[in-house]
């Protein structure tokens, strides 16, 4: 499974082609990012970690996505310009894609098969309820900021909940575990 999910081919956030091969042997965060979601504040956190972890061989790759309630309408480079002059966004941000549903891009079709549980998901389930918003099923990513942790061998390890932020004691925890792990 490993070779598959850096063979898939991928576009950077200016359209260059990619894929994430350019990261093996890194521990990665994947994060499906959006720029008017309640939750958008967490850029900052993901900036945070990837300046603190980056010399380790960790890196947060961000992959906007418009799946939920419209909150990612913007074309690439308006995303780019957002996130450099609100949160100084320096970690690698791919093109927008489709994270959940039947169109899903392939990165999200591996990503799901491969840790299909969500940490903390029946929290952002109860919590789409409350403003009668009908979650995705599972394995289906929930929400904007749903992440994905990857090991130095490509291997999808966690998967943690939209609401956990950043700075979390359990992500940062899990992050450094991994990077320990050389």
């Amino acid at each position: 499974m490993t070779a598959a999910l850096y063979d898939i081919p991928l576009n950077k956030i200016d359209g260059s082609a990619a894929s994430l091969r350019e990261h093996a042997g890194e521990v990665l965060l994947i994060v499906n990012v959006a720029s008017k979601c309640g939750l958008t504040p967490q850029y900052a956190g993901l900036e945070k970690l990837h300046e603190t972890y980056g010399e380790r061989k960790f890196a947060v790759l961000g992959f906007p996505t418009n799946d939920f309630a419209g909150q990612e309408p913007g074309s690439d480079s308006e995303i780019a310009a957002f996130c450099t002059a609100n949160f100084g966004v320096q970690f690698p941000m791919y093109s927008k894609l489709v994270a959940t549903g039947p169109d899903k891009h392939p990165l999200y079709v591996h990503l799901t098969a491969a840790q299909p549980e969500t940490e903390g998901r029946a929290a952002v389930e109860t919590m789409l309820r409350g403003y009668k918003i009908e979650p995705t099923a599972a394995p289906e990513v929930v929400w904007n900021f749903e992440k994905f942790l990857v090991d130095r061998s490509g291997r999808v390890v966690r998967r943690f909940a939209p609401d956990i932020v950043p700075d979390a004691a359990e992500l940062v925890g899990a992050i450094e575990s991994e990077i320990a792990r050389a």
